[in-house]
């Protein structure tokens, strides 16, 4: 398939839809009357990262749910929108009643994380399980990675972001960084496409300027996770070297209160090499909420 195509094929598998003012795009897989487990994506991704996890949450009897946050994918990318976790997590919020989801399960990666710890908490009795997808908890302490820092900063950003646009360069860093060798090139040139959008990637920019690293998120966060107000799982990609096991999955177990880290061998984006076995672990989650 060329790049053409496996977008043509995302959009295909799912459909368009309007939360608060903003269209997005959504796959939705499974039994309307299933219970829903909803996927939120981080940076510098959409709800194409989940596009193999969705119907394997089918294939477990459960409703796969996976949606662009404004400003990524598919979805609009309002100027004027609150591209902050608060402002992400109040719009989440909204999906979720647009998309007539009373009680949902979260499965949650990178900034998606915060997102959903941002639905939760706004919303606890509609959250029914949580499961960690190499992501942030203790987020006062957080650090972009080296890849990932220069999009926070005006000048060095948009220099970055235009280097990007160079196939042989987004191709490396993702193979680096955030799937193995057996994903195709075109999906992993898919995302750079996704994540230019209409907008040549400046609603991204926002996003990765309003990070909310403060000691109240983290205290917020933390209850979310730790509060045993609903089953709360974690899953790690061993190999990733962006949020490595050794530091934010610890954080990730002590904020859960864990004992140990299921992990699998994968990079950052775990979704792509491991789509079964995250689907399994969300669908475990699931069965003791």
């Amino acid at each position: 398939m060329t790049v053409d195509e496996v977008l043509a094929a995302h959009r295909d598998a799912g459909r368009e839809f309007t939360a608060g003012g903003v269209r997005s795009f959504v796959l939705d897989d499974g039994s309307p009357d299933a219970e829903a487990v909803v996927c939120l994506h981080g940076v510098p991704a959409s709800s194409f990262l989940y596009r193999a996890v969705v119907p394997e949450l089918a294939r477990r009897g459960l409703r796969g749910i996976a949606f662009d946050l404004p400003g990524l994918g598919l979805a609009e990318r309002p100027e004027d929108f609150d591209y902050s976790w608060t402002g992400l997590g109040r719009w989440a919020t909204s999906a979720l009643d647009a998309l007539g989801l009373d009680q949902v399960h979260l499965v949650v990666h990178d900034i998606g994380g915060p997102v959903g710890f941002e639905v939760a908490a706004a919303a606890p009795g509609r959250v029914r399980s949580i499961l960690l997808l190499n992501t942030m908890v203790a987020v006062d302490t957080f650090r972009r990675p080296w890849v990932m820092e220069p999009f926070a900063h005006r000048g060095p950003g948009e220099a970055w972001l235009t280097a990007t646009r160079v196939p042989a360069i987004f191709r490396t860093l993702m193979r680096t960084i955030g799937v193995s060798s057996d994903v195709p090139t075109e999906a992993v040139d898919a995302y750079v496409r996704l994540l230019l959008g209409d907008d040549n990637g400046r609603a991204f920019l926002r996003i990765m300027r309003s990070f909310e690293r403060t000691a109240e998120k983290r205290r917020l966060y933390e209850e979310v996770v730790g509060s045993g107000a609903r089953p709360v799982g974690v899953l790690w990609g061993s190999k990733d070297t962006a949020l490595p096991l050794r530091t934010y999955g610890v954080q990730a177990r002590l904020a859960a209160r864990l004992d140990d880290i299921p992990t699998v061998p994968g990079k950052h984006f775990l979704q792509e090499d491991f789509p079964a076995e995250v689907a399994a672990a969300a669908a475990t989650l699931a069965g003791h909420s």
